[in-house]
């Protein structure tokens, strides 16, 4: 196969990715609310692994065929561009004073897991004890975003209950005079029950309409996540044979930074709008699930422990570390994230990406 048909091909695959992930969670969170999910489980769950689903089912199909490599790669070099790259970005245009108490339980979550997969990478392999430490993680992290969805909504009804009550007492005393002045009230009420009938019969249409259109969306969006992430790996994998480079490589590279665009756009449009939390938000939550979820997942799909490359447990898995250190352990002792950290990230992020592809070498 030539270089521009393989090129091609990988970035059509990374499109319908990216694509097909957006539509099949906007069907799954509108069929889930329809089937009575309350929205604050919709939102906590559903709404936090939407941008982490190019790189879950990258990794999965990875570790289904065997090619570990790619699979692992992906994940860690994921949360790398994340933090180094998107974030850096992020505090770099955006620096922000922040509550403590409200990063200081995703900081150990997040650094808890890199530690973790640094301690059993460089036993050679994520088994069985990390897979269960790190799913502990993440139910952890799944049981706070639930908590604090819960606080949220109750918040809103209590804001609502407060605004509601001075209207309502003007609109029972105008109830009253139109009910005592409306000499024709049966005929306005049966008038009202004829237009009911037609709203009703309207709105049952609209509903069956709707929930066609989102049932396709569900097919057409989980169909195109599993062509685009076939064409990705198997396309990665000959591109990284064309190139005469480790899969690795091709993974934590230009496979991380393709499956991370979901948080880069996010990213942008919180800095445009000077969303500051909800950029970091999102970076932080999507790191913490590639983490604690993808490598044990994919551990059960392989039928084995996943064996960590040399390279990967001494070069990925520690920058990743690193970075994530840099980002999170001075805006916990400052109470701020400063655009000096962005630099530092940024330059630690080039710096790794050189030293990766070989356009560097630091002797060592």
């Amino acid at each position: 196969m030539s270089w521009p048909l393989t090129i091609f091909l990988l970035v059509l695959g990374l499109a319908l990715i990216i694509k097909g992930g957006d539509v099949f969670v906007d069907a799954a969170a509108w069929m889930a609310e329809k089937t009575g999910v309350p929205k604050l489980i919709v939102g906590a769950t559903i709404v936090s692994i939407a941008t982490t689903l190019p790189e879950m089912l990258i990794s999965f199909m990875s570790a289904g065929q065997g090619k570990i490599d790619m699979g692992i790669g992906n994940a860690i070099g994921s949360v790398t561009v994340n933090i180094g790259l998107i974030m850096g970005i992020a505090l770099i245009c955006m620096p922000a004073v922040i509550k403590r108490k409200d990063y200081l339980l995703k900081t150990i979550l997040m650094l808890g897991a890199t530690t973790i997969l640094v301690i059993f990478g460089f036993s050679g392999e994520i088994g069985l004890l990390p897979s269960i430490l790190l799913l502990i993680l993440f139910a952890i992290f799944m049981s706070d975003n639930i908590r604090h969805a819960k606080a949220a909504t109750l918040a809103q009804k209590e804001a609502r209950k407060v605004f509601e009550e001075a209207p309502q007492k003007d609109k029972n005393l105008a109830d009253a005079v139109f009910i005592e002045t409306a000499d024709n009230e049966m005929e306005l009420l049966l008038e009202n029950e004829d237009a009911e009938d037609d709203i009703a019969a309207d709105a049952g249409k609209f509903v069956r309409r709707e929930l066609l259109i989102n049932v396709l969306k569900f097919i057409l969006g989980a169909t195109a996540i599993v062509i685009g992430s076939d064409l990705l790996i198997d396309n990665g994998s000959l591109l990284a044979t064309m190139l005469g480079v480790p899969e690795r490589i091709i993974a934590v590279t230009l496979v991380a930074i393709g499956t991370s665009l979901p948080e880069l756009v996010t990213t942008i449009t919180a800095i445009a709008k000077k969303e500051h939390s909800l950029s970091v938000g999102n970076i932080i939550g999507a790191n913490i699930i590639d983490l604690t979820v993808i490598l044990p997942i994919s551990s059960l799909i392989a039928g084995q422990a996943l064996p960590v490359s040399s390279q990967l447990a001494a070069i990925d898995i520690p920058a990743c570390l690193i970075v994530g250190c840099i980002a999170m352990l001075p805006t916990l002792i400052t109470g701020k994230f400063n655009r000096w950290q962005g630099i530092v990230m940024l330059i630690f992020y080039i710096a790794y990406l050189l030293y990766t592809t070989g356009i560097i070498s630091l002797g060592i």
